[in-house]
Parts: C-alpha cells; sequence; structure tokens
C-alpha cells in the first residue's frame, strides 16, 4: 500500500529570513507557513494505436485493443472517476521511400484515447500493468499526482503564513514595548508547489509506481500591523 497522507505545517525557523520595516506606529512585516502531504489521487491517459494500409484493418485493431482494455480493467470500473472513453480518431501519414524514383507509402493510423481519475492509488499498478500488456501508449508523471482535497491544504498553508506574520509582528511589538494591533493591510501570494523532481521508479514507461514522495504546498503574506 502507498503511504497515507501525513499533513504538518513547517514554519521559518528564524526571524530574519524576511525583510521587516516599521514607522511611527506601524510596522511591515511578511509571514510564510508550509504542508507537507503525499498524494493520494491520480490522472491517468492511456492511447491505443494502430496502423495498416487500409483504415478500415487500423480501425478495427484499434476497437479490438478496446475491449480488451475494458475486459481487463473492468473489476476497476466503478472505482474510475470522470472516464472518458473517446471515440477513434484516424488519419494517415507518409513514410518515405528508400528508393527516389518511389512516392512515399501511406497508411492509416488509428487511436483511441482514455482518460479518468483514481482516488486509490492502489489501484495504480493494476491499471499500468493491463495497459503495458495491451501495448497502450502512456506516460506517468509527477504532474498527475495530486491530493484530493488541496483546496483544504492551501488553507491550512495560508492560515499558518497568517500566524506567522502575527507573531513576528507580536514579537517586534513586544521589543519595542509596545502591542501588535489591528492588520492596516495585508497581501497573500498564491500557493507555491515547487517542481517535483521524475522519480527513478517512473522513468520508464514500463515500470510500475513503487513510491510516491511527499509534496510540500507553500504559503506566503505581507502585512502593515498597527503598534499600539
Amino acid at each position: 500500500m502507498l503511504p497515507n497522507v501525513h499533513r504538518y505545517l513547517l514554519f521559518p525557523a528564524t526571524l530574519v529570513l524576511f525583510p521587516l520595516c516599521a514607522v511611527a506606529g506601524e510596522v511591515s512585516l511578511s509571514g510564510q507557513a508550509s504542508v507537507k502531504y503525499t498524494p493520494d489521487s491520480a490522472r491517468l491517459q492511456f492511447t491505443a494505436n494502430a496502423e495498416h494500409s487500409l483504415p478500415e484493418t487500423a480501425t478495427r485493431r484499434v476497437n479490438e485493443q478496446m475491449e480488451q482494455w475494458r475486459d481487463g480493467i473492468s473489476d476497476y470500473r466503478d472505482q474510475l472517476g470522470s472516464y472518458s472513453d473517446a471515440s477513434v480518431n484516424l488519419y494517415s501519414r507518409s513514410i518515405p521511400s528508400q528508393e527516389r524514383s518511389q512516392k512515399p507509402e501511406k497508411v492509416a493510423v488509428a487511436s483511441q484515447t482514455v482518460s479518468f481519475t483514481i482516488d486509490d492509488l492502489a489501484l495504480l499498478n493494476p491499471i499500468l500493468e493491463q495497459a503495458q500488456a495491451l501495448g497502450m501508449d502512456h506516460n506517468v508523471g509527477p504532474h498527475q499526482f495530486f491530493h484530493s482535497d488541496e483546496s483544504s491544504l492551501r488553507k491550512q498553508a495560508l492560515a499558518g503564513a497568517i500566524a506567522d506574520a502575527r507573531a513576528r509582528c507580536e514579537f517586534v511589538a513586544n521589543e519595542l514595548e509596545k502591542q501588535c494591533g489591528e492588520v492596516i493591510n495585508i497581501n497573500i501570494d498564491g500557493g507555491y508547489q515547487p517542481p517535483v523532481p521524475m522519480m527513478a521508479e517512473m522513468r520508464a514507461s514500463s515500470d510500475t509506481v513503487s513510491n510516491i514522495g511527499p509534496r510540500e504546498l507553500t504559503s506566503r503574506v505581507s502585512a502593515t500591523f498597527k503598534l499600539e
């Protein structure tokens, strides 16, 4: 089983990490907080492809591949969200001939893409194995994994950043023998999620995924408080 979600706030270790300035009766400063979590869901996409000189043959082969796919995932179908099984896309491409005097050969290409989400990552590897067994095109990368309650995580990070700004205001006020008062203005930066490096388990399309690493969502605010 893949790891459960772990959430906790990370606050800056020292106050000197953020610039601040003070004028008579006011102090302007920044606050920051982060939430670490492990993705619990994924958006997946697989494509069946076939080529043949006859369009109807290429289409038939893709249809057969898709029927095998549907049979292979029948045990999981009810657990796949936002399932989309698009119609066959048919086009032709030219294959360059080795002889200049010969015309390029044209072949028909049929493809059909299926996409869906899963909120139980225990289904990930069985589904990947089915797609790989059928030779379906796919690319599983970190950007396809997410948390099902990301809005709550963003709120946690923002609440932590606001609390950090207030705590810093109270520290400054105490050093000046004053009290931190009401907020005059506050600016909120959008939640920032640093890029996630590709994991070794996900480099090759033939690999299954053995581990989904933790991620971090950071929120920052800048605020001006009254000093009383």
